[in-house]
């Protein structure tokens, strides 16, 4: 088991915080979102936390950290449900629902993460050309741009992440494109809600202010 500087397992947890934030800003969307943000901060929490145990010296569990990819899976399925409520035709939930099942029964079968994973990409891909296409057509070029970003991001860490020998500089490289890329995430969630904010909503915060 590789032993884990504190200072690394505790900014693991930066991009959880990011994340968190990011999809606090888009709960309005749907009801589902809250739901949603919970599975997915609540699997990046799990995992954060477990480095942070072992770097402390404690003791290892894996439960904890294999809940990432089937939390993520769950999570960003339910976003990316949520999300496409809004199209004009939104799709069957059978469409993401029955490959979601699919994954996380080939994870158990085989005993690995790999089809979680896969899935939880796919989800992620719908979720930020869904964010990104409202944005567009928001009229807000620049958080259609960041959510291309945190898309970017995602895909730049399977690769890093699927590698066999994990050392401690690459994972800092990681969680430095993870932070990033959750960053440009929370910014662009920030952003498109101050462009989408309905007359009501502006008026309340004119008057809060």
């Amino acid at each position: 088991m590789t032993d884990y500087p504190v200072a690394l397992a505790a900014e693991d947890f930066v991009p959880v915080a990011l994340t968190a934030l990011g999809m606090a800003m888009l709960r309005h969307r749907h009801p589902l979102v809250p739901a949603a943000a919970a599975l997915v901060v609540a699997g990046g929490f799990g995992k954060a936390a477990w480095k942070l145990i072992v770097a402390l010296g404690g003791p290892d569990l894996p439960w904890l950290r294999g809940a990432l990819f089937p939390l993520l899976a769950i999570g960003f399925t339910a976003f990316a449900y949520a999300l496409s409520r809004e199209s004009r035709r939104p799709p069957h939930p059978a469409v993401l629902v029955i490959p979601l099942l699919a994954a996380l029964a080939l994870s158990a079968v085989l005993r690995d993460t790999w089809p979680a994973l896969l899935w939880t990409i796919v989800a992620v891909t719908v979720a930020a050309v869904l964010l990104a296409r409202t944005a567009a057509r928001a009229g807000d070029p620049l958080a259609a741009t960041l959510f291309g970003l945190w898309l970017a991001g995602q895909y730049l860490l399977g690769p890093l992440a699927a590698r066999a020998e994990q050392s401690i500089p690459l994972q800092w490289v990681e969680q430095s494109c993870n932070t990033l890329a959750q960053a440009a995430f929370a910014f662009a969630a920030w952003h498109l809600t101050r462009t989408t904010r309905t007359p009501a909503e502006q008026t309340e915060e004119r008057a809060a202010a």
